[in-house]
């Protein structure tokens, strides 16, 4: 995980995260992520909700391109359309594996449905970097290291002001930490949801031979 990846890529990756960064859609996707190909009315039951709001939810991820559909008699199952989120959740497992000593959870192969509280926490933080140009300042921190804002602004080939103040929101929702230097400020991208979700949105484009795929 070297380079930056393309403009369109990433504009991909936002609008999927954006969509899942929902509690119920991102319980939806665990579940089916853990029990494969399931009816409505099972992944009502599993997640609690009424089945309106269920289905509703079912269709923004479907037209998402995040979960597909398949008829057997007179039911419609779903399942997660991508790897991409099914390669997420894989991370996201992990990091709760590391936050807890839980190290089930860190094995490749494992796969549970996680704690609902951590699912909301998880959800609530994926909404607050769920955009495209948060998401740019965080890989290039990612990829680059410590960072000053001309460097990210040219990196990125960004707008000043626009990303000084992204900078600032991540800086308060805890994403990034600053220092100063003289007339300069350097900034660095901390651990966390955004930090796993974005290297796993690398390796799920890295893995890909066509990366149109994606």
């Amino acid at each position: 995980m070297e380079q930056q990846l393309p403009p369109e890529i990433m504009k991909k990756a936002a609008k999927g995260i954006c969509y899942i960064s929902h509690p119920l859609r991102l319980r939806i996707l665990e579940f089916l992520d853990v029990n494969g190909e399931t009816s409505v009315s099972e992944i009502t039951k599993a997640v609690h909700e009424e089945q309106m709001i269920v289905s509703q939810s079912l269709k923004k991820l479907r037209d998402a391109n995040l979960v597909k559909t398949k008829r057997h008699g007179l039911f419609i199952y779903y399942s997660i359309d991508e790897e991409y989120p099914a390669s997420l959740f894989k991370c996201i497992r992990k990091l709760y594996g590391y936050m807890t000593d839980n190290f089930y959870f860190l094995a490749d192969d494992y796969k549970a449905i996680l704690p609902p509280d951590y699912t909301m926490m998880v959800a609530n933080r994926i909404k607050l970097f769920a955009n495209y140009d948060k998401m740019r300042i965080l890989e290039y921190l990612l990829l680059k290291g410590e960072c000053n804002v001309s460097d990210i602004i040219s990196g990125i080939d960004g707008e000043q002001l626009k990303v000084s103040q992204y900078l600032k929101r991540l800086k308060e929702d805890g994403f990034v930490v600053s220092r100063r230097d003289g007339r300069f400020i350097y900034y660095t991208i901390n651990k966390g949801v955004h930090y796993t979700a974005l290297q796993c949105i690398h390796h799920r484009y890295d893995s890909l031979k066509n990366k149109e795929d994606f």
